[in-house]
């Protein structure tokens, strides 16, 4: 069932990362490398402000208004407070604004802003839509938002504007386009009824959850903002076109096994019990891992390949480096927040996670500040990477004091297997093919390394392909 759930949102998410890669191949190409990284420094410094005052409203609303109807009482209640929200962030974006790019601060403040009210609006359709369980609506509207952000800031371009603020506007137009859309589809299937929780029960909820942020800005692109201070924005357009190849695939992987678990988790542990919700959290855990450290394996094998692809010649450097960190970064913090933070969620003590995160936090700017000077790129990945692992291990600590996840030590060994049978097969082919092409090279790489993952997950679990081979053969002779 989790495993269909995935799927269910996989297509939405995948397109969604695509568009984001086609964006970094484009804008890496038509702007200069300043520009791309005072563009990234906008995505960093929104995320930063978003997560600290606006995100957490998706957990309060999730784990209080539950799965099926949504009433226009809940809703009203919800939007009044994301107004306020919203209202704070912009507030708090003038100082960061100043504070990361003196030179260039109102257009940059501009760029944050819009960011942040097109991102905030977009999401509450969207968490709307996830509460009603209308996959279909969810899976379409991601697509057209996808779409927007793809295009609008590719037509910019091609007319001639190449600033970020051009570029970051005409992204932020394409959310909010979509984001209105979203409201509409959602809005027609809102009940008539009063709200299901008050506003202590949500922010009881949510200020924690506030709380774990703030602490935890550390992990939220912290790195970017030191590596700007020291090597300046054209060191951060490097590190974040690398971070994004590097990151996508196994991101897009974690956020299909959330959006589809997180709901039914919680909903077990409400219905079922603790220990229910813990075996429900482990299976997520088995998958998320067979699936992660497999492509982590691909991307580190062809990194290369692909940086020398899609980016100009002079985003090139320690790829193999860069993309070993940043995939164990991307991994730790996909099973610390997905896997440990659910089961956190879940027994409604957010406040547990301002622990993991400051630890995390600390470490990573810690440890940025001093790499960061003598390894610029490479020290922002060490630190994020050690702030990362540093949560994670909290954050199993935690759980051990809570109701315990069982480990799923079967799926870890065979993802280990596998994915060091499909990274030696894309290593060895891109290696010994000679093509001028490297998209050809890659898909070749790809395609075998492929097989292989499938033949190995075959082999390690017989049962499951046998049912899968049968699944698949009735659906083309019925």
């Amino acid at each position: 069932m989790l495993l269909r759930s995935t799927l269910i949102y996989a297509p939405a998410i995948i397109f969604t990362r695509i568009s984001a890669l086609l964006l970094v191949i484009f804008a890496t190409r038509m702007i200069d490398q300043t520009e791309y990284g005072l563009l990234t420094l906008v995505v960093a410094v929104g995320e930063m402000i978003d997560v600290a005052v606006t995100d957490w409203m998706r957990i309060s609303l999730l784990r209080l208004g539950g799965k099926g109807d949504v009433t226009r009482g809940s809703l009203a209640r919800a939007a009044s407070i994301l107004f306020g929200t919203s209202a704070l962030a912009l507030v708090v974006a003038i100082p960061a604004s100043i504070i990361v790019v003196p030179q260039r601060w109102m257009e940059f403040l501009l760029a944050v802003a819009a960011y942040l009210v097109a991102g905030a609006v977009a999401r509450f359709g969207l968490i709307v839509l996830q509460m009603q369980q209308r996959h279909t609506a969810y899976v379409t509207l991601e697509f057209l938002r996808a779409a927007f952000q793809l295009v609008m800031p590719v037509l910019i371009l091609m007319a001639g504007h190449e600033t970020f603020l051009a570029v970051s506007l005409a992204s932020s137009t394409g959310t909010l386009l979509a984001a209105v859309v979203t409201g509409i589809v959602a809005a027609r299937r809102v009940v008539a009824g009063p709200s299901v929780f008050t506003h202590y029960e949500f922010f009881a909820i949510g200020l924690p959850v506030v709380a774990v942020a703030l602490v935890s800005l550390g992990l939220t692109n912290g790195e970017r903002v030191i590596l700007n201070e020291f090597h300046g924005a054209a060191s951060v357009a490097i590190f974040a076109a690398v971070y994004a190849l590097a990151r996508q695939p196994i991101a897009l992987i974690a956020n299909a096994v959330n959006t589809a678990s997180f709901p039914e988790a919680v909903s077990r542990f409400d219905h079922q019990g603790p220990l229910a919700a813990g075996h429900f959290i482990a299976q997520t855990m088995a998958l998320i891992i067979s699936l992660s450290l497999p492509a982590a394996a691909l991307l580190v094998a062809l990194s290369d390949d692909i940086v020398r692809l899609f980016l100009p010649a002079e985003y090139a450097g320690p790829e193999v480096f860069l993309f070993a960190i940043i995939a164990f970064a991307v991994i730790a913090t996909n099973l610390s927040d997905y896997v440990y933070g659910a089961m956190i969620h879940a027994h409604k003590r957010p406040h547990l996670l301002i622990i993991n995160k400051a630890v995390g936090s600390v470490i990573c700017i810690g440890l940025s500040l001093l790499l960061i000077p003598s390894m610029a790129e490479i020290g922002a990945a060490l630190g994020l990477a050690a702030g990362a692992g540093a949560g994670l291990f909290v954050s199993i600590i935690i759980n051990q004091k809570m109701t315990p996840i069982p480990t799923p030590w079967r799926a870890m060994f065979s993802a280990i297997v596998v994915a060091i049978g499909t990274g030696y097969t894309a290593a060895l082919i891109s290696g010994s093919i000679q093509v001028d092409s490297l998209f050809i090279k890659l898909a070749i790489a790809s395609i075998a390394s492929g097989f292989v993952f499938l033949a190995l997950n075959a082999i390690m679990y017989p049962k499951e392909a046998m049912h899968r081979i049968y699944t698949v053969k009735e659906m083309f002779t019925s």
